[in-house]
């Protein structure tokens, strides 16, 4: 059986906390979208959700990044989800209009996939220990989850080419000075300030709730069409031949491990790419 990877706690009717759990550094794979799509499709349907908390427990990691080994034939033939696209973006786009808010607690990396996952939330808490990051670049890939569609909103379109061109970690600090995130929380406090927030939302009249969100979507998200080519240009561009021998050095080197250069990754990839 294929293991749970969101475990969700319901607080209260109206206020859900999920954890993220998927291996020591909590990469995204095709069993990944699977259970998103399914999760999006319970908090879409349930008619007293007004808030819910993605968060992690493994230590150093939120969500690394999609997994380098991860069985790409099955999910390029995966069926359009509800909105036509492809599931992986489907998930992200009714993750960001979903009818409850939706808040990341972000403690330590979350980068490629995982940064595209914070994005479609409409609320990013990080402490001190988070690291985040569009690296694809670096592997010669043009980001597929709908980065270039959503950042530049956040953060303008200077420093939106700044980080995903340059590649690079964006430490938390910077995350929010730049917008990438809402602000920085100690991380000894993190937890603590995020729930009393999301108890504050859930305290609130569902309907109020949503229909503020709902106008404050059709100001500021994408429209659907802005994110299909960015899929269709990641799938032209991700695992190229000649890539693939850089891809290999970076597994060799600990990327999807926890003490690897996984810890460092946007440096080390900038760093080996320069070397002859």
């Amino acid at each position: 059986m294929t293991a749970e990877q969101f475990h969700v706690a319901e607080v209260s009717p109206s206020y859900w906390r999920v954890t993220f759990d998927n291996g020591p550094v909590n990469l995204m794979d095709p069993d990944t979208l699977d259970q998103l799509g399914a999760l999006v499709g319970r908090i879409e349907t349930d008619p007293h959700l007004t808030v819910v908390v993605f968060r992690s427990e493994t230590p150093g990691y939120f969500m690394a990044h999609w997994d380098f080994r991860a069985d790409n034939a099955r999910v390029a033939g995966m069926p359009p989800g509800p909105t036509g696209l492809h599931p992986y973006l489907d998930n992200f786009v009714r993750l960001s209009r979903l009818p409850a808010a939706t808040i990341s607690e972000i403690r330590g990396r979350t980068r490629g996939a995982g940064s595209e996952f914070v994005l479609a939330t409409d609320i990013r808490f990080a402490s001190e220990t988070a690291v985040l990051g569009q690296f694809e670049v670096g592997v010669g890939a043009v980001p597929g989850g709908g980065p270039m569609a959503r950042l530049g909103r956040l953060v303008g379109r200077g420093r939106a080419l700044e980080i995903l061109l340059g590649g690079d970690d964006i430490p938390a600090d910077l995350a929010a000075q730049y917008g990438y995130v809402n602000r920085l929380v100690p991380d000894a406090e993190i937890e603590e300030f995020t729930d009393a927030f999301a108890r504050r939302i859930a305290a609130f009249d569902k309907v109020a709730v949503t229909g503020t969100k709902e106008l404050v979507d059709v100001a500021t998200l994408p429209e659907d069409s802005e994110f299909a080519p960015g899929l269709r240009a990641y799938f032209a561009t991700a695992g190229r031949p000649e890539h693939r021998p850089f891809v290999r050095r970076l597994l060799e080197n600990g990327l999807q491990q926890p003490d690897g250069i996984e810890k460092d990754l946007g440096a080390a990839i900038g760093r080996l790419r320069q070397q002859p």
